[in-house]
């Protein structure tokens, strides 16, 4: 995307601007661990990129290019029939987390970097949530640590010994719990849910 195509232009340096999703762009929300390695797959194929003061990473996507899309740690932020969503845009001076919120331009926005190719996001995410959180589980399960039940469960372990079964946190939770042996848990997750 050429600079002229920038249909929009950032807040002043005064600050965070809250601008609604959908009108000029889409955007794809992704969990510290998933961006993180998510931007580091894309490498220089990537778009402008926000980053919050939790950590979290926002892709500017173009309007409606990716529905349906079902990640754990991604949520796509689009306009919705009924509502209105909004995304936190800082400056386009603001490059680095030193400001008022940290809330930056993790990518700078600027010429041939603006709206990032939704099938190389889609990739690179996908590739990225398998590295950090395994194999993908279908079903809902429940969060060992929350105990609440999760559409993106994350295979965390294994209980029981042979007779055991899979554990899962929800993607909120895994990153607490340390890494095993892939090997113990696709025999978990053969075995399905633990008692």
């Amino acid at each position: 995307m050429k600079a002229a195509d920038l249909l929009w232009t950032p807040p002043p340096s005064g600050g965070v601007e809250a601008l609604p999703v959908g009108k000029w762009w889409d955007a794809v929300r992704v969990s510290p661990p998933v961006g993180e390695r998510g931007l580091e797959l894309l490498s220089d194929d990537t778009g402008a990129v926000i980053q919050d003061s939790y950590g979290t990473l926002y892709w500017l996507i173009a309007i409606g290019s990716a529905a349906g899309w079902h990640l754990r740690g991604t949520r796509v932020l689009c306009e919705l029939a009924d509502e209105v969503t909004y995304l936190g845009v800082p400056p386009v001076d603001w490059t680095e987390p030193s400001h008022k919120g940290n809330t930056h331009w993790r990518v700078p926005l600027g010429p041939g970097r603006y709206l990032t190719d939704t099938r190389l996001l889609r990739e690179a995410l996908a590739a990225a949530d398998h590295i950090e959180h395994g194999p993908r589980v279908e079903g809902r399960q429940l969060c060992v640590r929350c105990q609440l039940p999760t559409d993106e469960p994350v295979l965390v372990g294994a209980e029981g010994g042979s007779i055991g079964g899979a554990v899962y946190a929800c993607a909120r939770h895994a990153p607490e719990y340390r890494r095993h042996d892939p090997l113990v848990l696709l025999d978990a997750l053969r075995r399905g849910p633990g008692v």
